[in-house]
């Protein structure tokens, strides 16, 4: 089955907002054996969704549209769908009874416009929206299959999920596929690549393994195609086991786990609490530990020393050691470490200074360098890296790096 996505709304072409809908459409239809082959993003124009239509048609099994289908004069999907395969509009009185009921719980009465939503192309199934008043419309047309849907992405995600996927799956049967995804942080995509080769060069033809790089992670996807389910998964099983085997403190999760939580489950193993002391990242690595549910079992609390004041007054750097060595220091993050732990009382601290840019950087110190620092009162490990010069990007290598850092003491503490 091969399907095209068309999104409309001139939002995504002047990047008021990102086309996070596509993305997670592919994923998920890819799921279910089919191919996505284009992505195209059209503005709220007849004549722009037409000529998509068009092409698309070319091309695709199916097309899956999703926008245009509000209240409002720039809401003109269905219209244009209706005049593209010569049918008429026609209303649909059960949806608007429906809106009619919704409007009614919350307390206020629809409008003429929703009256206009609720005109359908005459040969359009209507796909019931429960998170939303603009119902999908599933519609067949030389073979094809046509499937509009609201751009807001959980009113899309509903009816993908429970109307759209089953009826692609039931109308285009194909091939079961499968994946497994492997996350690492701690080494980069070449050296991976060659700690893993003998499990890559035995993988059959029917198994393919990608490497996908972020800043200080990658992420190793195994995706397989294969008439029998059973053995499709019962391979990907093994070799993703062998590849675990091959490169064991690399892998810190499966799937969508996150480096943050991985950290997290080390420190409930072993009922430490952690702390963290910040500089150049500016409380992003403690945004990150928070973001996880339940967090507050082991993170204590964080000092943002951006300012060298703070770095002496909190976490009693002293001002000889800045003074020789400068704030971007392993001499400076080593204290930084001693006085997180006896601030907040943790067992374990991290600490982090660093020169993020554009500006601030010397012959001696360019920009992107940045010292980390992560111990207990009885020992603490160092490590300098050299990022580049995107302040953001710079900001983000360093939260990844010092995630890993933590991980990578734990789990030689557990040993």
């Amino acid at each position: 089955m091969k399907v095209q996505l068309i999104t409309i709304g001139d939002e995504i072409l002047i990047g008021q907002i990102v086309d996070t809908n596509s993305a997670w459409m592919a994923q998920q239809l890819n799921l279910v054996g089919a191919q996505v082959t284009e992505i195209v993003s059209v503005s709220d124009e007849s004549d722009a969704i037409t000529e998509a239509m068009e092409l698309a048609f070319k091309q695709a099994d199916a097309v899956l549209l999703t926008g245009g289908l509000g209240p409002t004069k720039d809401d003109i999907t269905k219209t244009t769908l209706a005049t593209f395969l010569g049918q008429e509009l026609v209303f649909h009185e059960p949806t608007y009874d429906r809106i009619c009921r919704f409007f009614e719980r919350i307390g206020k009465a629809p409008t003429d416009a929703h009256r206009h939503q609720s005109y359908m192309p005459e040969g359009a199934e209507l796909l019931h929206n429960k998170m939303g008043t603009a119902p999908g419309m599933w519609m067949e047309y030389n073979d094809k299959v046509i499937v509009s849907m609201p751009g807001v992405p959980y009113e899309m995600k509903y009816l993908m999920e429970h109307e759209v996927l089953p009826r692609l799956k039931d109308r285009f049967p194909s091939l079961p596929i499968a994946h497994r995804t492997l996350l690492t942080a701690g080494e980069g995509e070449s050296r991976i690549a060659k700690r893993i080769e003998q499990v890559e060069n035995g993988l059959p033809s029917y198994i393919k393994l990608a490497y996908l790089p972020n800043l200080g992670q990658v992420r190793l996807r195994l995706s397989g195609s294969h008439e029998n389910e059973h053995q499709l998964n019962q391979s990907l099983d093994q070799f993703a086991q062998e590849i675990k085997d091959s490169i064991p403190e690399l892998i810190f999760g499966e799937e969508e786990d996150l480096l943050s939580a991985a950290v997290g489950r080390l420190l409930q193993k072993r009922n430490w609490k952690l702390s963290t002391a910040e500089s150049c990242t500016g409380g992003h690595l403690a945004h990150l530990i928070t973001t996880v549910p339940g967090s507050s079992d082991y993170f204590w609390g964080s000092v943002v020393a951006y300012d060298n004041s703070i770095k002496q007054s909190l976490l009693n750097v002293q001002t000889s050691t800045l003074e020789q060595h400068g704030a971007v220091s392993e001499e400076t993050v080593k204290e930084m470490v001693a006085g997180a732990l006896e601030l907040l009382k943790t067992d374990i601290a991290i600490a982090i200074s660093g020169i993020a840019g554009p500006g601030g950087g010397t012959e001696e110190k360019p920009v992107g360098t940045i010292w980390m620092a992560v111990g207990t009162p009885k020992d603490v490990w160092t490590k300098k890296l050299q990022a580049g010069k995107n302040r953001l990007k710079n900001i983000e290598y360093a939260t990844n790096h010092a995630l890993n850092f933590i991980r990578q003491f734990l789990l030689a503490e557990n040993n």
